[in-house]
């Protein structure tokens, strides 16, 4: 018989030994999957009365995952796409059982077959070059703050780089000669380097000559010298935005996330006519499938090939009323 203890010990080893040993999965994943089964603990405790530590595997049946996904929808608000992710991480682990506890098999592959939620997938967001110059020209270049502003907006938008990767930038990635670019680790940990325009390297050598904050070897750095957090970014950035957007009536319109900076340099490249597979390795995506979403929100493109094509010159028929069978299926 198993100690009464095995789900505990199951989800510390797939903690430890599967995600951080085997995997080495990233900070970023690891705290999102922590977040998730916290969650799931805190709900199973309200369904089952039983505290997390004497939990067993068979306690987290399908119906109960179900339920507390439902609950996260209804309580917390969350969207189909954050359900989803949720799900991933529960997935994740179940997988991990199913080697260490065979027996369980028919429980875990329950667990296993929840679908995911479908949604809606809707068009990325991007800046037009109009709204970029708007946002560019608003930082105050008479002050430190400014001119580190301008400088990490320009390399997002040039870059493509994530806020974790520009936050987490250190002088030595960066290389600003001849053949100028920028050395980043991304998602799966996974390096790239990144060309950087004449324009750019200028602008970032002139921001290295500034003084330092505090002895860091951090690019950019809060006024107190320590590493800007993603709330930093999103504060500069939408207090930016709201001059900006003064200035630029279009931008009145748009939601403006760092994210939306990263789609904008794909939407550049794009329009630039860089293959597909060279912008998913740009911007360090797992598949090439990934960079479709650009494709899809290209408005242009599609207008040129709608420019492409030939009207058709048929002859106008006459109505017929199609059978009542068929109508009944056309209108389902």
């Amino acid at each position: 018989m198993k100690d009464i203890h095995d789900f505990p010990i199951l989800l510390e080893r797939f903690f430890t030994q599967r995600l951080m040993a085997q995997r080495r999965a990233s900070a970023h994943t690891i705290a999102s999957y922590r977040d998730t089964f916290r969650l799931l603990l805190r709900f199973a405790q309200r369904q089952l009365r039983k505290a997390p530590s004497i939990l067993l595997l068979t306690d987290l049946q399908a119906p109960l995952i179900g339920a507390f996904l439902d609950d996260l929808e209804s309580t917390r608000g969350i969207t189909a796409r954050s359900r989803n992710l949720r799900l991933t991480a529960i997935r994740s682990f179940f997988r991990f059982a199913a080697y260490e506890e065979p027996a369980q098999a028919a429980l875990i592959q329950r667990v296993l077959a929840i679908p995911n939620k479908r949604h809606e997938k809707k068009l990325v967001g991007f800046l037009t070059r109009p709204e970029i110059a708007a946002l560019l020209d608003v930082p105050d270049l008479s002050s430190w703050a400014g001119r580190r502003d301008r400088a990490l907006l320009l390399l997002a938008v040039q870059t493509g780089l994530r806020v974790s990767e520009i936050t987490a930038l250190r002088r030595e990635d960066l290389a600003l000669g001849t053949g100028a670019h920028v050395r980043c680790q991304g998602k799966g940990r996974k390096e790239r380097c990144t060309p950087l325009t004449r324009q750019l390297a200028r602008i970032l050598v002139a921001w290295l000559a500034e003084p330092t904050r505090r002895a860091t070897d951090l690019v950019f750095t809060s006024a107190r010298g320590t590493r800007l957090s993603t709330d930093g970014v999103q504060y500069l950035l939408a207090k930016h935005l709201a001059t900006a957007r003064q200035r630029c009536p279009s931008l009145q319109q748009k939601v403006v996330s760092p994210h939306v900076l990263r789609h904008t340099a794909a939407m550049e490249l794009l329009q630039a006519g860089v293959d597909r597979s060279v912008i998913a390795l740009w911007l360090g995506h797992e598949s090439i499938e990934t960079t479709q979403i650009y494709l899809d929100a290209n408005l242009a493109m599609k207008q040129e090939a709608l420019a492409k094509t030939t009207p058709t010159h048929s002859k106008l028929g006459r109505y017929r009323a199609d059978d009542r069978l068929m109508s009944f299926l056309t209108a389902l």
